[in-house]
């Protein structure tokens, strides 16, 4: 007897009895075949199953039909926590979601997944039944991930088997039984199919179609191909169709995919190439983004750093308590597979704290990486079942970690948030941006606990990008205990500052640059930052380079003070510039960071 109970996790279930069977070695002939696929063989009938597999592609299941516990099969999801064990002698709990085939008192067999040992076909079995199904796919994938079982007959029904075949095929093996077991088959096919399966049904535009491969293919030519293929008209047009797609092809559901099938029977060297390209030409053409972005990965990977391409779903964790990340606007996985993937990532860094993690378990010591991808957030005010309730962004993310090994030839550069945003300011120099342009504001404290925000000028100005050392708490979720610096970059801000931003050619200077020296005693809180925006502000024709090239605290240094040493290049473009001229500008700047920022000369 058969019962389904869950016609959803197993829209179609046959099965047949066949008795007096004799479980021997397999003939030549199969052990042959098998073999030639790499698949070792065990016995005649557990060798059946493997070869009608191989050969329509349906998977099956064989019990030993006199350990089903009172005479019936029932097909139904587990209990949870319900016991198993399985043909590797392993004991598995079931969890509430999966499914099984049952008798009347236990589980025989994870459904679709793996066999249990209790009701598997031996050398005294003498009565099997023959299972051929069809599962749901999405059912079947979940269970085959959750036990870590990956089997021919899971890789199969996770991406979708032809329910049509599941009686040729049980048909098939009972044939096989009964001509190399001497078994018998008895009693009537045992079916379930509550529901049959519908065809996929497709409306084709024969000239859309004819545009997309780029020939003149008559209709008639892509009807007997389709028809070949195993296609049902359900109707015809003047120029197209109605088609249903065959059950075995489970991958075509538009009209795109029917167009692959047209073109790979026809012939892919039977489309011409075209005689002439067409293209137009801007007078002032764009940047390309592609070309940007490799630009962007060959000045990094010359500087020493080393793309990752890490997952887009992480783990709630890494967000939980931090501001920048509030929870309303994380995107939960459905049906995650793990508890390590159940959220997509909304930032980059996360994933740039896990390759450094993973480094430093495994002794690397200088770790330079940079990642181009997406992130993704949920707008708490939108409708979180469409598209328009969530965003996503590309972002381009920098990470520095532990100090260079020593050279003979020289002191190499310690790692510290200074490298990291020389490397930022050289990647904006690069394409004809600078930093100084920006407006700045602290980053968020707890992503970085020193670091600043850059954006565009502006009452709203968009985001540029954020850098700094990562909070120590931060890195210590990810088992850090060594400082981490970090740049994540807008793409989008980015590229559009390279387009603001061209880069043009410009003569070479005729007259001399004149260098002059200031020392200021500043407070703490002034940065070099805004005292580089100030001194181009007032002396912007003129000012080539401003650098800081000394700070100093200390003895002779009052408390909350400090002292910067900066050079200034000054240059005319129209003349030589006399002392009068340079000391002109510098008694401006140097009022000019006396009334702004409290400076004192040294």
């Amino acid at each position: 007897a058969l019962e389904v109970r869950d016609p959803d996790g197993a829209p179609r279930y046959t099965g047949i009895t066949v008795e007096s069977v004799s479980v021997t070695p397999s003939p030549e002939w199969l052990q042959k075949r098998l073999l030639s696929i790499g698949l070792r063989p065990i016995n005649n009938v557990v060798d059946i199953s493997n070869f009608v597999l191989f050969e329509l592609g349906q998977p099956l299941h064989t019990f030993d039909a006199d350990q089903i516990g009172g005479g019936k099969v029932v097909v139904r999801r587990a209990a949870e926590g319900e016991p198993i064990r399985t043909l590797d002698e392993v004991d598995r709990k079931l969890a509430a979601t999966d499914m099984v085939i049952a008798d009347t008192t236990r589980p025989m067999c994870i459904a679709g997944v793996f066999g249990g040992i209790d009701s598997g076909v031996t050398d005294a079995t003498k009565r099997v039944f023959i299972e051929s199904a069809y599962f749901d796919p999405v059912s079947i994938r979940r269970t085959s991930k959750r036990h870590g079982l990956q089997t021919d007959a899971s890789f199969r029904f996770e991406r979708g088997a032809d329910p049509s075949v599941c009686l040729l095929a049980l048909k098939r093996a009972a044939l096989l039984i009964q001509e190399l077991a001497g078994g018998k088959i008895v009693g009537p096919v045992l079916e379930s199919c509550p529901k049959p399966m519908e065809k996929q049904v497709i409306d084709l535009d024969y000239g859309r179609i004819r545009r997309f491969i780029g020939k003149d293919i008559p209709d008639a030519t892509m009807e007997t191909i389709l028809e070949a293929l195993g296609y049902e008209f359900r109707a015809r047009a003047e120029h197209g169709a109605q088609v249903a797609a065959p059950t075995y092809m489970v991958d075509v559901s538009r009209e795109c995919d029917v167009v692959e099938e047209i073109l790979r029977v026809y012939g892919y060297n039977n489309i011409d190439l075209p005689k002439h390209m067409k293209m137009s030409v801007n007078a002032t053409p764009s940047p390309e983004p592609e070309a940007i972005r490799n630009g962007i990965g060959n000045f990094l990977a010359a500087n020493g750093f080393v793309e990752t391409m890490n997952n887009s779903l992480t783990k709630a964790d890494y967000y939980e308590g931090l501001q920048a990340f509030p929870p309303e606007k994380c995107v939960h996985i459905v049906n995650p597979l793990s508890s390590d993937l159940n959220v997509m990532r909304q930032s980059l860094i996360p994933g740039g704290l896990e390759v450094i993690a993973y480094n430093l378990n495994r002794q690397a010591s200088a770790i330079r990486t940079f990642e181009y991808g997406s992130v993704y957030a949920r707008i708490p005010e939108k409708d979180a079942t469409t598209l328009e309730g969530y965003e996503e962004h590309t972002c381009y993310a920098l990470l520095m970690s532990g100090a260079p090994a020593k050279s003979w030839h020289s002191d190499l550069p310690r790692t510290d948030f200074f490298r990291l945003k020389g490397y930022v300011e050289l990647l904006l120099r690069r394409f004809g941006a600078d930093l100084y342009q920006m407006v700045s504001a602290p980053a968020p404290a707890d992503i970085f606990s020193e670091g600043m925000t850059y954006s565009f000028p502006g009452g709203k100005g968009k985001k540029l990008l954020s850098l700094g050392r990562i909070n120590p708490a931060l890195a210590r979720r990810f088992g850090i205990k060594q400082p981490v610096y970090a740049a994540e970059i807008e793409w989008d801000a980015l590229f559009e500052l390279v387009k603001r931003d061209k880069v043009a050619f410009k003569e070479l200077p005729k007259f001399p640059e004149v260098r002059r020296d200031l020392a200021l005693l500043l407070d703490e809180n002034v940065s070099y930052e805004r005292l580089n925006a100030s001194a181009r502000r007032v002396g912007k024709n003129l000012i080539r380079q401003v650098s800081l090239f000394d700070v100093y605290r200390g003895d002779k240094i009052p408390a909350g003070k400090k002292q910067y040493a900066m050079s200034f290049v000054l240059q005319d473009l129209e003349k030589t510039l006399t002392d009068a001229d340079v000391e002109r500008v510098m008694d401006k700047l140097l009022a000019t960071f006396q009334n702004e920022f409290g400076a004192v000369l040294r």
